[in-house]
Formats: structure tokens, sequence, C-alpha cells
């Protein structure tokens, strides 16, 4: 445990040290400027995928290399962690799922009294990869910058538990947060769902299964760069499919371990974007990455949800890469654009709050 930990804040310093030289150098080992379709892509993730580049290796097979992975994914979060938000107070303790309890992690920002807004995150990961660990930076800026309580879920991961499992345990979690809100610190008319990647596919598909059963629809929805259609071609997964960090091939094969036998013809959970009715979806917040394989899954569930009445802020930052919310300690760009969505929770909740007592002024 010592030797990790010392590792960890070794290469910590070494990150801190390559992504704080002088532009003109990190342009020099990045290599030229990459723009595509009028994207200029943000010159320290350029950086970052040539580090990358640099030190990848081969490693185990089978469930060793699966172990591995998870472990490397959750090291990660830690190397890129900004460490400015150690004063968010956390709790650990367990959730149920849809079959057994998951582990969870609550997030109460410093000076927050009284009942407030609830966030229920789900961790990205292509459905077989993370964990509250690595959900734990994302979460801890989420929470301070929104001024919000975050409950990180971890949900049970594919190839064990393939199709539906994550999507059941999410649920089964939010439903928990709802009945239990006060007990979380939370005010249950201000909840709201969120995730990045597999897990704003979560959030999303969570939002629009409570809208459609009647039970409690999440007050809005946070979905950082989400997977929406699973087992699509062509688009940005052929643009961005190579040489931006995450690949298409890694994509589908993520999405054959969570959805072996592909997409139900008769459930489409697995890929919201071919939902029948979206119309009863809670106001949404969704962004894209300019140079990420699900860019254009994304945006066009942004359009149909626009297309079906719902409130949506749609953004493309157009220079970031797949996974930019885990990169906000060395890309500046990165920063904003994460900052970007916690501004727009915390306005978003505190938009309903606001609805809401004026109708208990408006009724009395």
């Amino acid at each position: 445990m010592i030797a990790r930990s010392l590792r960890i804040r070794a290469l910590r310093l070494a990150f801190r040290l390559l992504f704080g030289l002088p532009h003109p150098i990190k342009r020099l080992l990045a290599g030229p400027a990459v723009r595509l379709e009028d994207q200029l892509l943000d010159l320290d993730l350029q950086l970052l995928i040539r580090a990358g580049d640099l030190l990848a290796r081969s490693g185990p097979a089978g469930d060793a290399a699966m172990a591995e992975q998870r472990r490397q994914a959750d090291e990660a979060a830690e190397l890129a962690a900004e460490g400015l938000f150690d004063d968010v107070v956390i709790r650990d303790f367990t959730v149920p799922g849809a079959d057994g309890s998951v582990p969870a992690r609550l997030y109460v920002p410093p000076g927050l009294d009284g009942r407030s807004g609830l966030l229920v995150y789900y961790h990205g990961g292509g459905f077989v990869l993370g964990s509250i660990a690595s959900a734990d930076p994302l979460c801890r800026l989420l929470a301070a910058q929104a001024g919000v309580r975050v409950l990180s879920v971890e949900y049970r991961l594919a190839p064990e538990h393939p199709y539906p499992a994550a999507l059941d345990d999410a649920i089964a979690a939010y439903r928990y947060a709802a009945e239990r809100a006060e007990w979380l610190g939370a005010d249950p008319d201000l909840i709201a769902v969120g995730g990045d990647s597999a897990g704003a596919n979560l959030a999303l598909v969570v939002a629009h299964q409570q809208a459609l059963t009647g039970g409690r629809v999440p007050a809005f929805v946070v979905a950082l760069y989400p997977a929406t259609d699973a087992g699509r071609t062509g688009g940005s997964r052929i643009s961005f499919g190579r040489g931006f960090g995450i690949t298409t091939d890694y994509l589908t094969e993520l999405e054959r371990m969570y959805l072996p036998d592909g997409v139900p013809s008769d459930d489409a959970r697995g890929a919201i974007l071919r939902a029948d009715d979206l119309s009863a979806m809670p106001p949404v917040y969704l962004s894209t990455a300019g140079f990420d394989p699900l860019r254009d899954e994304g945006e066009e569930l942004a359009e149909r949800l626009r297309e079906a009445g719902v409130p949506i802020v749609a953004r493309r930052f157009a220079g970031l890469l797949h996974g930019y919310a885990s990169f906000t300690a060395i890309s500046r760009a990165a920063h904003d654009a994460t900052f970007d969505a916690a501004s727009a929770l915390r306005a978003a909740l505190a938009l309903v709050g606001s609805l809401r007592e004026q109708r208990q002024r408006q009724s009395a």
C-alpha cells in the first residue's frame, strides 16, 4: 500500500511537470496540431495521447487482464485528480441493487447545511470498468461546484454481469435514494441523475424508465458524452475511431461484453436512441466531445429530445476527447467543460426549487 501510494505521488508529480511545461515545448512534444472537421484538438489532450502511446505496454491475459484494466482505471483517476476538493466529506456504505447490495459513496461539500439537492451518479467505463474509486475525483468536483450532495453508485459490471444487470442496479439505487432522501440529507424534489459515458447512458435510461413507469422522475439529468446506440457504425465512430484515446474497436469490444446478443429487439433500453417516445423525459444537460467516437449518437439523442419538447442544454466541446471530465487537472479546456456541467446542475436544481416555492406561495 505504501509503495503504491509513493508510485501514485511520483507519477502525479511527473504529470504536473509535463503538463506545466511552456506551450512551445508541449507543442514540440505533442507533434503538429491536429485539425479535423474544423475542430482543433486541445494541445494538452494531444500530449496526453502521445504520452499514453509511449507508455503503452502489453499486459496479462484473460481474467488477470480484466482485473489489471480495472485497477489501472482506478489508478488513472488518482493520477489526474485536481486535488482541490479534499474538504468534501465522504461516507461509504451500501445501497440496494437489483440482486443484493452495491457499494456507494456519499459526498457532502463543506458549508452545506440542511437538506440539499442530490445527484445520483453512475461512473463510466463501458459497463466493464470503473468504480466509485474511479469516479471519486469527478464526484468531488461536482459536489463542490454544484453545491449539492452526490451519491456515487457502483453497479455490477460485464462480462460477469451482462445487460441488464448494470441498468437494474442503477434503477434500484435511484429508487432507494428517492425513498431515503431525508436520511441522505436530500430534498426529495431535487434529486437528479448523472453519469459519464456508460454512466450517462444509465442516467438517461433511469430517467426514461421512471417516466414510463409512473415513478418519481428525476428533477434533472447530467449526461457527459453518453453512449446511446450500441453497435452502431459510421460517422464519428469512423472519423475518430483511432488515434484519439478510446478506439471504435475497443468500444465494440465493451459493447459485446455488456450486450453479448446485441440490443434486444423487444427492449431498447440498451440503446436509448432507439426508444419510441422521449417526450416524458425531465430536463437534460448533454455534452459531447468533438474528437469522440460517440459524438454523433450523443448529438442525435440531443436533437431527438429537443424535437420531443424536452428542455435540453446540449454542448459540444469541439477540441476535447471522450472522457474529458477525468482530465480536468491537465487540460484547462476539459476543466472548463466539466465546470460547465456543474454550473448547469446548480442552476437547474435552483430553478426547480424556486418554481416549487412559487407554487406553494400561490396555493397558500
